[in-house]
């Protein structure tokens, strides 16, 4: 499936962004990121192929033996009920991990909202990954990085210029880009939360096919709707 990288951001301080999850594939590549919510849940997008696939926690080099690191393997992974890949509705999913993260300095979890407010256009957002830096070359990072982006609202994204409604921006999405290009998410990144204001508002869904940091493709993430976070404390439990 196409993931979403980190287009014009910069690397972060090692083990500064805890609740970072990286997941890989069964053969072992990065595919995804997520959040560490609960010791023993990750919330990620629902198009991350995640069969055989396994939690890395406490990770800032993707290739580097950090002891920081906390391997797991996943035990569950439960997307949302109506995940539609051609509408790229709903693309949100729970990792179930075997056992639970042990929590320190550089594994912590990431609270979920307290309220499902939707970011007005113009706000300033982050994101993080391990995603491809450059549009053209597909290769991931090796080093956790991140971008601010702004959000723009989602008449913008549906019009002409931007996704033509080809998928539709709906309500429970959120588009952010920078208006001349050159700050996305890309291939690799999907799954990590978008965060506003320090507060956890999305992840990391779709942009358009090789069209990562362009000022027509901006990156879409899936809004955390009050529905989707009573699906989350139901799955999780309390």
């Amino acid at each position: 499936g196409l993931c979403v990288d980190i287009i014009g951001g910069s690397e972060v301080a090692p083990h500064s962004r805890p609740f970072m999850a990286l997941i890989s594939g069964a053969n072992g590549k990065s595919i995804c990121g997520g959040a560490l919510i609960k010791e023993n849940w990750v919330l990620t997008a629902a198009h991350c192929n995640v069969k055989q696939g396994k939690v890395i926690l406490g990770a800032h080099s993707q290739k580097a033996e950090e002891r920081e690191k906390q391997i797991f393997q996943i035990v569950k992974h439960i997307p949302y009920p109506c995940y539609c890949p051609n509408t790229k509705e709903n693309d949100i999913m729970l990792l179930q991990l075997q056992k639970r993260a042990k929590l320190n300095k550089a594994v912590q979890l990431i609270p979920l909202p307290t309220s499902d407010d939707d970011p007005k256009p113009g706000t300033i957002c982050t994101i993080a990954g391990w995603g491809q830096t450059h549009n053209r070359v597909r290769k991931l990072s090796d080093t956790l990085r991140e971008v601010n982006i702004t959000v723009i609202s989602r008449r913008t994204c549906n019009d002409n210029k931007h996704y033509k409604n080809k998928p539709v921006i709906t309500d429970n999405m959120i588009c952010a880009g920078a208006k001349n290009g050159g700050k996305d998410s890309c291939f690799g990144d999907s799954g990590g939360p978008l965060r506003c204001n320090n507060v956890m508002r999305g992840i990391t869904s779709f942009g358009k096919p090789n069209k990562c940091g362009t000022a027509d493709g901006p990156g879409v993430y899936t809004r955390l709707t009050k529905q989707y976070l009573q699906w989350i404390k139901k799955t999780i439990g309390g």
